[in-house]
């Protein structure tokens, strides 16, 4: 039992590690957080971002993730950091266990168990979705994921109906990830469990209607068709637009689903195939024929099939066409052309992957990203961080002017790190605007009246605090005003010259 439970510790401790150095190591407020860590920070203090709700809220609608984070962190008292390292390794570990359930439940052998466990930890894009595998920060959707794949592996082992919970739960994290997964089950359920319970019958025909009734209110203002404003802001976002993918996106993902189908039937062929995996393989299906039915509304531009971003189904496909070639190159017979025993395929094969894996994420942690931290769990110390702290001082309804490439530039955003509203952030705010043409319309104004920021003049800046009601510039090269404070190569420039009573208040409070 010890040698069980010590096996079991170091298996996951291998494949968090393997799993974070291929991602280039753990870090805290970067990319995606742009949006949730605000929204978490609005349940904390609904005082903060006044300015910029409707950019918050435009994703907001069909979330709760940030509500649930909030309430975690009011009752637990940790920091929002801890809770989200905390969070993502809980991700880690769910994906790793459910990819063993899975696999063991698939495949009965612990070399294509091992070979598939370790490959999963090959972080990858699934072409033109802009969705990695594998992220170097808490994501929602990697949480549903894991739930989601926990919820196929516990169908394979004949509970059908705690699997379609469990992946409704999953909508609470990320809910269109969970949908794929519950199309999947659903249709699993229906292929295997034929013909359904009466109660079940019942609840399906009369729980859809409701469900539908439920959520339309929702997605009613989504079923318009995106006109040229909308469309002008995201035509540089290809992956939203599956009809304009190139022929190597098509090829790449589809080539998944061809794998999946083409060893499926060499299983079925051979009557290893059970007829839960049949049900799971149908489910996949139905996710092909969605995306495929989705083409013409996505090329019609009706903004709700753009907003679902179908595409990502192929990540699911990505992940069952892994599992196949895990099987394919561990336990079938190809290797038999080589003379090979299958003891000995099934050990080179996983060393092979075993290797792969350590070796590119000793590349990834350590030759390209020589000056990170495996693991940050808190914000980086620099200059960019000493500024936004002196922001987060600053009165709620404090608004900022910086370079709109200041979040990838610098690490994190305004609204992130110093907690106040910012005029424009040019990654977050468009990703937004895909969620509603009100925010589009705002993101486009703004990039318009502010032009190049490199090309930025007091004059132009003093007509912005004007017309945005903006308190501070946050620039790192010399502009002829007022310095509030300065860090480094970053310095903090009063804009108002009579700025609003309460600001001026909180800023000589913080001066002296």
């Amino acid at each position: 039992m010890a040698r069980r439970v010590l096996l079991t510790i170091l298996a996951t401790v291998g494949f968090c590690l393997l799993a974070v150095l291929n991602v280039g190591g753990y870090r805290y407020g970067v990319q995606d957080q742009s949006f949730y860590l605000p929204a978490v920070f609005r349940h904390l203090d609904p005082e903060l971002f006044q300015r910029d709700i409707p950019v918050l809220a435009a994703q907001d609608l069909f979330f709760v993730f940030d509500n649930v984070v909030g309430h975690l962190t009011q009752m637990s008292g940790w920091s929002l950091p801890t809770i989200f390292f905390g969070l993502f390794l809980i991700g880690l570990i769910t994906f790793g266990a459910a990819t063993i359930l899975m696999g063991w439940s698939l495949y009965r052998s612990w070399w294509t168990v091992a070979a598939l466990t370790l490959g999963v930890t090959l972080r990858h894009q699934i072409s033109f979705t802009a969705v990695n595998t594998l992220e170097s920060y808490l994501h929602p959707r990697m949480l549903a994921f894991a739930v989601g794949l926990a919820a196929l592996a516990i169908f394979v082992r004949g509970r059908p109906w705690l699997a379609l919970l469990i992946a409704t739960t999953a909508t609470l994290l990320h809910p269109t990830t969970a949908l794929w997964f519950l199309v999947v089950l659903s249709v699993a359920v229906v292929v295997t469990e034929w013909p359904l319970p009466r109660p079940l019958l019942i609840g399906i025909l009369g729980g859809t209607p409701l469900a539908l009734w439920t959520v339309m209110p929702m997605i009613r203002s989504q079923l318009v068709v995106m006109d040229g404003t909308w469309l002008s802001l995201l035509e540089h976002k290809s992956y939203l637009f599956a009809t304009d993918w190139t022929w190597a996106a098509w090829l790449a993902n589809l080539g998944t689903a061809a794998i999946v189908a083409a060893v499926y039937s060499y299983r079925r062929s051979t009557g290893i195939a059970s007829e839960r995996e049949t049900g799971i393989v149908i489910g996949c299906a139905a996710l092909l024929l969605i995306f495929f039915f989705s083409l013409p509304l996505v090329d019609l531009r009706l903004a709700l099939a753009v907003q679902l971003q179908v595409g990502r189904v192929f990540w699911l496909l990505d992940f069952m066409a892994i599992a196949s070639l895990a099987w394919l190159l561990t336990e079938s017979k190809i290797w038999a052309y080589w003379s090979l025993s299958p003891n000995s395929a099934k050990r080179i094969v996983t060393l092979v992957v075993a290797l792969t894996t350590l070796t590119r994420g000793i590349y990834v942690t350590f030759i390209e990203h020589p000056k990170r931290p495996l693991v940050s769990v808190t914000l980086a110390d620099n200059d960019w961080a000493r500024a936004m702290k002196w922001v987060a001082q600053t009165h709620p309804e404090t608004h900022l002017l910086a370079d709109p490439a200041h979040a990838w530039r610098h690490g994190t955003s305004v609204r992130v790190s110093g907690k106040r509203d910012v005029y424009l952030e040019e990654v977050k705010d468009p990703a937004m605007a895909i969620y509603s043409r009100t925010v589009a319309q705002r993101v486009l104004e703004r990039m318009h009246d502010l032009g190049p920021f490199d090309a930025l003049t007091v004059e132009r800046a003093r007509l912005l605090a004007d017309k945005y009601d903006l308190h501070y510039l946050v620039a790192d090269r010399p502009f002829d005003l007022p310095i509030a404070y300065q860090t480094g190569p970053f310095k903090i420039y009063d804009l108002r010259q009579r700025p609003s009573p309460r600001v001026v208040a909180r800023s000589n409070v913080l001066l002296k």
